[in-house]
């Protein structure tokens, strides 16, 4: 059976990234120092080292999390998601930001319905091809597991939260237990060419593997590169 075998619906489409997505948050709080590092144990996830976290309530709080993100997905409502890094005063520092806005739409009585995908000469390919997408995600999250070097030091007793931005005119997600709050779309202030002078932003990695195409990058905030 070769990849364009493979059954692949939107709901599996949508789990492969919020499987990855639940692998890059552990990974980048122990990058980030977020948490103590012998609180991490190693694992193995596209054929590469990462790390998790094993204290529980962390790992209920990120897998809650995404469950949530993977709602709006479904809805196809989601333009890019976040992991939000903020000092001990809530002011924020770093986002890992994984811009998806080039996911397929796919109304809700078809979120079961085998995906397909051809060609311009009428071949049959893969939605998600296995080989190409492990080696894709397996970079992804070798540029994360290195992130920890690249960045400067975040302050002592930092905090996260996970957010969304959403696609032009659709409307704020209601009715999760934990609602979401409206925020900042970016770490750019009231004054937006002001702050993008002191900001950064590195690109990770994009990736495109069948139908599964996103970016990942970091900004820093003016706050974190020149505190006052």
């Amino acid at each position: 059976m070769d990849d364009s075998d493979v059954i692949v619906t939107f709901q599996t489409f949508v789990g492969v990234f919020s499987d990855f997505l639940i692998v890059a948050i552990h990974t980048i709080l122990y990058e980030r120092d977020i948490y103590p590092r012998d609180s991490f144990l190693s694992a193995k996830k596209y054929n590469y080292s990462v790390r998790q976290s094993r204290h529980p309530k962390v790992c209920q709080w990120i897998t809650d999390a995404v469950a949530a993100v993977q709602i709006e997905l479904l809805k196809g409502t989601v333009d890019r998601v976040a992991l939000v890094m903020y000092s001990a005063q809530d002011t924020p520092l770093e986002r890992f930001v994984f811009d998806l806005s080039r996911f397929p739409f796919v109304p809700k009585e078809y979120h079961f319905t085998p995906m397909s995908r051809t060609t311009d000469d009428g071949e049959n390919v893969a939605v998600l091809p296995r080989v190409d997408l492990e080696e894709q995600m397996r970079a992804t999250m070798s540029r994360l597991s290195t992130c920890g070097s690249r960045l400067k030091p975040l302050p002592d007793n930092c905090t996260f939260t996970l957010a969304i931005e959403l696609r032009d005119n659709t409307s704020p997600p209601i009715g999760h237990p934990q609602p979401w709050i409206p925020a900042q779309p970016d770490l750019h202030n009231k004054n937006p060419d002001a702050a993008k002078k002191g900001s950064r932003t590195t690109p990770l990695r994009a990736v495109s593997a069948g139908d599964m195409v996103f970016e990942t990058w970091i900004e820093e905030a003016k706050a974190k590169l020149d505190p006052a």
